[in-house]
């Protein structure tokens, strides 16, 4: 702007010194048809220069390097970037350093050293890697007729490994689409990395599935993130719809928590007949949070396995897509390869994997924090494998585990156990429940809930902290923060915990500790025997209470006074859970989770309240076996030692001691037992 100011300031001092210096008519009458030209120059010039100045600006700006925040969120890491257009990442000027592949036995070392100094070291390595192939060519993508194809003009296949569709009634741009070949570790082509299909595009889209006999679709983004159209939704909800010559019908949808399973029976109808149908199946993976990665590689690999069971070794490539085809579709293509060179070479190379699949499409894993979430998901892989069991294998894995002729056996269950205790505990992730003003409101000073999974209620007017409750979402088979694990509660917070139950509109309430045990209270009693009780804003009424062979059902009203509105809460109190050990037998528990799951059907899938006295031990028993035995109903699988390391990740020291750990598996047991159908379940 200085430059353009100064010029300005030049052309006006000349026009007025030029006007002092000449006189008479003529000399007057010639400034006045100069003085306008010269004006008009002067704006013309000013225009270019400013116009010159932003075009620079804005070139400039492309090429900045967009830098990663680390911010922890409820499902993942969060990471600032531009929504508009894909970030292209340069290429750093030490590009030409060299990382050689890593033993698997040195990986736990090399990722912490890389992790240090907040990932400096994941991002120079990651800076380093070509952008793509240095001799590829986009002429294909930028046809004036397939341009508006394209769903960021900067992400465009290259010509030597772009998806050549036939061409349609000799149109020679029908060909394209929006999509590239990339290699696995030993496969050529085993994935076709391809942009979340416009609405345009979604007759290409079916029209490639149906060319390339590919059987099976991995979705890595939602349809709309921060309201902004990431892919269109290119499948019916029901029933079947035509899209282009592809005839799609849904046949069955099941939704996880992590990820939904579509199934399409899918019909070509070409102009000599409609061919035999075949069976397309989409694995969506919906906890991937836009511009980041997920908090914990776990989902992610119980997703990759489901993807590698679901595909048939005799279909085509597997179609991966996100939004733009590069970050998220890269990101997984990669843990996928680089497991596999782990199995066969013992060792890991994710900088090779990653510069070798960018010469097939340019940017595949497009930012550091994906780049070091693959090493976070080749870790977790490496140290804890695959943990998932069929219910039919259980007996003999149950016998391993409790085989005391080999006490240093890696499968040994306190081995097992030991490796769930060593997690680290997030103490700098406890701010909010370590405030002064809340710590008195914690029954465990050890137990509290982690800032980005807290029940949050809201904050009363004129009081600080009133947002605050020692309580935690925890994830369900099926839904997200689908219970609330809780202390029992104080004397001084019992109002806070019926305003959470009526703020999350809860209409179920799982207590698993007596009000005192070994002569110390470890709960406040929070209903009345009989008649009504009122903690503030809220009363609570007993209706009616019945008893089972080892838990207790109590009917309760609550009403919020304000505006005299009631609600129903079903209170199912388990009783014979001593406060060390763990209950007799498990036929007591399948009962109360089968008697939860009943009511929270009638009610309607709201958060189920589960608490003990601290809200970690019992609780998290509980809530584990609820996870487990709805994905043996479901599946005939089980994973103890993952689902009860996801809740520790969730809540600290859920599922307290290796008894309890034991427990879980001795309860799935007996429910195998007890419902034989389940014994050889597929």
């Amino acid at each position: 702007m200085v430059p353009v100011l100064f010029l300005v300031a030049i052309t006006l001092s000349t026009n007025d010194t030029s006007n002092e210096d000449q006189t008479g008519e003529d000399t007057k009458s010639q400034s006045s048809h100069i003085l306008p030209t010269v004006l008009v120059f002067s704006v013309l010039l000013v225009i270019s220069i400013l116009l010159a100045w932003y075009f620079l600006r804005i070139r400039n700006q492309r090429k900045e390097v967009v830098t990663a925040v680390d911010k922890k969120i409820p499902n993942g890491i969060l990471e600032e970037q531009e929504q508009q257009t894909v970030v292209l990442l340069p290429r750093s000027p030490s590009a030409s350093k060299t990382y050689f592949p890593i033993p698997v036995d040195c990986l736990e070392d090399e990722t912490r050293i890389r992790s240090a100094d907040d990932g400096k070291l994941f991002r120079e390595e990651f800076n380093s890697l070509p952008s793509g192939y240095t001799q590829g060519t986009y002429q294909e993508a930028n046809k004036e007729d397939n341009r508006e194809k394209n769903r960021y003009p900067n992400i465009l296949p290259y010509d030597h490994s772009r998806v050549v569709l036939t061409q349609l009634d000799g149109n020679l741009c029908s060909d394209y689409i929006n999509a590239s070949y990339i290699h696995g570790y030993t496969d050529n082509n085993k994935f076709i990395a391809a942009q979340g299909p416009k609405q345009d595009t979604v007759a290409d889209f079916w029209r490639m599935i149906w060319e390339q006999k590919t059987a099976t679709i991995v979705m890595l983004t939602n349809l709309k993130e921060r309201k902004e159209d990431k892919c269109y939704q290119y499948w019916p909800d029901q029933g079947c719809w035509t899209y282009g010559n592809v005839r799609v019908a849904v046949e069955d949808v099941t939704v996880l928590v992590d990820y939904t399973i579509r199934k399409f029976c899918i019909q070509y109808q070409a102009s000599d007949g409609t061919k035999p149908s075949r069976l397309v199946t989409q694995l969506h993976f919906t906890s991937w949070p836009d511009f980041g990665v997920p908090f914990s590689p776990i989902g992610m690999l119980k997703f990759l396995k489901k993807v590698k069971t679901v595909n048939s070794s005799f279909a085509g490539p597997i179609v991966v897509h996100c939004s733009a085809g590069v970050g998220r579709t890269g990101t997984f293509i990669v843990i996928d390869g680089v497991i596999d060179m782990m199995h066969q070479e013992q060792k890991i190379d994710v900088f090779g994997f990653v510069s070798k699949i960018r010469d097939q499409r340019s940017q595949l894993v497009q930012t550091d924090i994906q780049y070091s979430f693959i090493y976070q998901a080749l870790l977790e892989y490496y140290l804890y494998g695959d943990t998932e069991l069929d219910v039919s294998s259980l007996e003999g894995h149950l016998h391993k585990l409790h085989n005391t002729h080999a006490p240093f056996d890696r499968v040994g269950l306190e081995e097992e156990f030991k490796k769930l205790t060593n997690m680290r505990i997030m103490k700098e992730n406890m701010r909010m429940g370590n405030l002064p003003a809340n710590m008195k409101k914690n029954r465990v000073l050890q137990i509290i809930p982690y800032d980005f999974n807290r029940v949050i209620m809201s904050m009363r007017r004129g009081q600080e902290f009133t947002d605050y409750i020692n309580a935690s979402f925890i994830d369900g088979y099926r839904q997200k923060d689908y219970f609330i694990a809780t202390q029992g509660p104080l004397s001084h917070t019992v109002e806070d915990y019926w305003r959470m139950a009526w703020e999350w509109k809860c209409h179920s309430v799982v207590m698993l500790t007596e009000l005192q045990e070994r002569e110390q209270d470890k709960c406040f009693q929070y209903w009345p025997t009989e008649d009504s009780v009122t903690y503030g804003d809220y009363t609570v009424e007993m209706k009616g209470s019945t008893v089972c062979d080892s838990f207790s059902v109590r009917d309760l009203v609550l009403t919020y006074g304000p505006d005299k509105q009631t609600r129903l809460v079903r209170h199912f109190h388990f009783h014979g859970w001593p406060e060390i050990g763990i209950p007799a037998e498990g036929k007591g528990m399948i009962d109360i989770i089968a008697s939860v799951q009943r009511q929270q059907q009638q009610s309607g899938n709201h958060p189920i309240i589960v608490h003990c006295s601290a809200g970690a031990g019992r609780t998290g028993t509980f809530i584990a076996l609820s996870n487990i035995l709805e994905r043996v109903k479901a599946e005939g699988l089980l994973d103890v030692f993952q689902t009860v390391k996801s809740l520790r990740m969730q809540r600290p020291h859920m599922v307290q001691t290796v008894e309890q750990y034991d427990f879980c598996y001795r309860v799935v047991q007996d429910f195998v037992d007890i419902f034989s159908d389940y014994a050889n379940f597929k």
